[in-house]
């Protein structure tokens, strides 16, 4: 019994230092409110919301039902998973060309981009252009993307690229022969109970975390995608657009903590993500796996203690999620940073929150 208390102390210790923390962010207007998950060795430490989850035209709490814009955690979330359960069931490997797929995009010296130059971000292409601004359906951006040069000599660089993203999704189309979203839904969301998780979600407007003011909406946006390209391409893309809640998300992290299991279902094979986790850039200063971002020397929200063997990734709107399978610990992290005063703040506050917590576990578990 004597234990067990302990057990309950340091957790409730943590709690208090991460929920100090948070509200210390919260009063320098970095983030207007969050909503936080920790857990150890498959056993959850931490499960709080604090803060706002709109300010205007007064504050209204975050909540268990506060649906949060993941932003770039699509990628990761939506994107790579689809593409892993196609590479898993032979429908291409990684050095199959992207023309292949798509057969204009071998125009400007892209013959030689392949899948897994996309999946790791060293394809070559820019990082990101403003389609919204030329009014293209999903169609035209993918054909846009095609007639763009590279910026970089393909399989040498590091440029974190929405446009290889977009085109993925284009592929998981293309191969599927249905929609994005249906094979997302049936394949991932759906089998995980996932049932608030989706784009363009039906739910009323009060359920959804703020982020920025649009002149279009006439209003902030509450369930309007923040990524103005996913916005014009009717709010469904693979580098953006996923809209998710912290309880659904865990189920999501369970899966992967599990390797590929929940509630004894394969939602996807082990030895598919062990090579997702890899290291693909070892000539650059960022570690990219496939699609994951992997502890390295270059700035990470990762902060400075995880080890070498931890991965995860970011979201724009300021959600994150990292697993360090070393010492078996996952957070994630969803706030909307965007409709805060002080946006910037978010690039700091993953790190410090992360070596916070790390810490905190090597003192209480030495």
């Amino acid at each position: 019994m004597l234990n067990e208390n302990k057990h309950y102390d340091r957790n409730d210790l943590l709690r208090e230092k991460v929920i100090d923390f948070l509200e210390g962010e919260i009063e320098s207007e970095h983030i207007p409110g969050a909503a936080v998950y920790i857990a150890k060795e498959g056993q959850m430490l931490v499960q709080e919301r604090v803060g706002a989850r709109t300010l205007h035209p007064s504050p209204k709490p975050v909540e268990e039902a506060t649906i949060y814009d993941l932003a770039s955690l699509t990628k990761i979330l939506t994107t790579l998973p689809l593409m892993l359960k196609l590479l898993e069931e032979g429908a291409f490997h990684l050095h199959d060309r992207v023309s292949r797929f798509i057969p204009n995009f071998e125009k400007r010296g892209k013959e030689d981009v392949t899948i897994q130059h996309l999946l790791t971000h060293t394809s070559g292409l820019p990082a990101h252009r403003p389609f919204y601004l030329e009014s293209l359906d999903p169609r035209g951006v993918i054909e846009r993307i095609c007639n763009e040069s590279l910026v970089e000599e393909t399989g040498k660089k590091v440029i974190y690229s929405d446009l290889g993203f977009i085109l993925l999704s284009g592929i998981t189309e293309t191969i599927t022969e249905q929609s994005f979203v249906s094979f997302a839904e049936q394949s991932l969301f759906h089998p995980l109970e996932m049932h608030e998780t989706g784009f363009n979600l039906p739910f009323e407007k009060e359920r959804f975390a703020a982020t920025e003011y649009s002149d279009k909406c006439g209003d902030y946006k509450y369930g309007v995608v923040h990524d103005e390209n996913a916005e014009a391409m009717g709010g469904v893309s693979g580098h953006a657009g996923l809209f998710s809640t912290l309880n659904d998300l865990i189920k999501w992290a369970t899966m992967i903590e599990n390797d590929g299991v929940y509630k004894k279902k394969r939602i996807i094979t082990s030895s598919v993500l062990r090579l997702a986790r890899k290291n693909f850039t070892p000539f650059d200063l960022e570690a990219r796996g496939l699609g994951w971002q992997i502890q390295s020397a270059g700035t990470l929200a990762s902060g400075d203690l995880l080890s070498d063997y931890s991965y995860g990734h970011t979201g724009y709107t300021g959600t994150s999620i990292w697993f360090d399978p070393e010492i078996k610990l996952t957070v994630i992290l969803l706030t909307n940073r965007v409709h805060a005063k002080n946006k910037n703040g978010i690039l700091r506050l993953r790190p410090r929150l992360h070596n916070l917590i790390v810490s905190h576990l090597d003192k209480e578990f030495a």
